[in-house]
């Protein structure tokens, strides 16, 4: 169906995830056109496949835009291409096959009480590595005149800014997020992602493993 065509949008987030190994360009593209025969012909464009996806080593892959451009292109030589998004993306593949539930759910429990107990173990490593006890037995009794028992008032505060300040810093109580603001922890999450994602991509580049223009055979996928 080549010949002229008008303005295609294409937009594509740094790292997709997919649920089969044969990839459409509308499985891991956004796009918009004012035709809707040719936007839904674009979005069912072949773009790769994972040959191996049993390999958890050939499940994810670096793409070229130009390369998705150039398959528009295929069928639509007159079509202008407007990228408005990433200009190389990870596409990822992840089987949805619904099993692993308890295993999942043994493994949310294990990293519950890691992060527990090596927090509970974290602060009293701080509290005996700089004495607060024996600090707030000193405060105690230089305010009262009365030696300290280990359990007075002092204790009780500082237990309750421990668990004031934890509040605070992940923006979270129960499933209630304390305010719109996203946490610290979700902020490093996000620079984490994106340094990943980076180095996957120049990682690929440097490779020359990327699906890009002119390329149809990688390891573990191909264009084609």
């Amino acid at each position: 169906m080549a010949g002229k065509a008008g303005t295609v949008y294409i937009k594509a987030d740094r790292n997709v995830e997919v649920a089969k190994a044969s990839v459409m360009i509308g499985d891991v593209l956004k796009i918009e056109c004012t035709d809707p025969a040719m936007l839904a012909r674009i979005r069912s464009i072949h773009l790769l496949t994972f040959h191996h996806p049993d390999d958890k080593r050939q499940r994810r892959t670096v793409v070229s835009l130009l390369k998705v451009i150039q398959k528009i292109h295929e069928i639509y030589p007159d079509a202008a291409v407007e990228n408005i998004g990433e200009t190389d993306f990870i596409v990822t593949y992840e089987e949805q096959d619904g099993k692993g539930g308890i295993i999942h759910g043994v493994k949310i429990v294990a990293v519950v009480l890691i992060s527990f107990f090596g927090a509970a173990f974290s602060t009293m490593a701080f509290n005996n590595d700089v004495g607060v006890t024996r600090m707030f037995g000193q405060v105690y009794e230089l305010l009262t005149g009365t030696k300290s028992d280990g359990f007075t008032i002092l204790e009780f505060t500082y237990c309750i800014g421990i668990v004031i300040g934890i509040l605070t810093f992940f923006n979270h109580f129960g499933k209630k997020r304390l305010s719109v603001d996203p946490t610290p922890m979700e902020v490093e999450m996000r620079l984490y992602e994106n340094d990943i994602q980076t180095t996957l991509v120049e990682t690929y580049s440097r490779k020359e493993k990327e699906l890009d223009v002119g390329e149809k055979h990688m390891s573990g996928t191909t264009g084609i």
